[in-house]
């Protein structure tokens, strides 16, 4: 009976190594095609949004390629994520890493794959955002993300950077940006209380119970 149990826990863990597998592969097929098809647009916003669609989905591809490579299915090594993930937006972005830098303060957080992909994807907006628009005319500067635990089953995310700052006039809850957008969606299904500070360039601190009730991506958070 015990060998029976061996071998049947070890078929499943084979099987849930592939499912992450090929979803990972799917969503690099997707991110491929957009690629492609980036090829035959002349257009430079056009071009700058399907760019940021890639980053989105290559967001949640990282996420089930750690969770292919990792021992434990249940949990995501949430610090080797963070360093994949900007690892890829400053190769999409082409950052000179010389003028912006990133400094990852992550201690070694275990995430479920259903509070990942969201955590994943608020630092994908808001490392995108800084790249884009916190140090125009080649101002140099840093770039700063911190994961660490806060309290009882409490984890605080914030990406920060010391550029221009958010313009004072805007309302990062009422905001047509997508990106903006997003982070607050996703902030809210995390069940958690975020908020932008403006001192000294822009911080996004976030705080939320880990291994809450499963959440869904959001869908059609409105105009780009």
């Amino acid at each position: 009976m015990e060998d029976q149990l061996r071998n049947s826990l070890k078929e499943k863990e084979i099987l849930l190594r592939e499912v992450h597998h090929r979803v990972k592969n799917n969503l690099q097929v997707i991110f491929s095609l957009i690629a492609w098809q980036s090829e035959y647009i002349k257009d430079t916003e056009s071009l700058e949004l399907l760019r940021d669609c890639q980053n989105r989905i290559q967001s949640m591809a990282l996420v089930h390629d750690e969770l292919y490579r990792a021992k434990d299915f249940a949990n995501l090594d949430f610090a080797e994520y963070i360093k994949s993930l900007v690892g890829s937006l400053y190769q999409s972005y082409r950052v000179n890493e010389g003028k912006i830098s990133c400094t990852i303060n992550a201690r070694n957080i275990a995430l479920e794959i259903d509070q990942a992909i969201p955590c994943g994807m608020i630092i994908n907006e808001l490392v995108s955002n800084a790249i884009k628009h916190a140090f125009p005319d080649g101002r140099c500067g840093t770039i700063c993300v911190e994961l660490m635990e806060c309290g009882e089953q409490q984890v605080l995310l914030a990406v920060a950077d010391n550029g221009v700052g958010l313009p004072s006039t805007l309302d990062h809850r009422s905001t047509d940006t997508l990106g903006l957008q997003l982070v607050c969606l996703l902030a809210e299904q995390l069940h958690g209380n975020g908020d932008f500070l403006r001192e000294n360039g822009t911080r996004f601190e976030f705080v939320f119970q880990k291994n809450t009730k499963e959440s869904t991506l959001p869908v059609s958070p409105g105009k780009a």
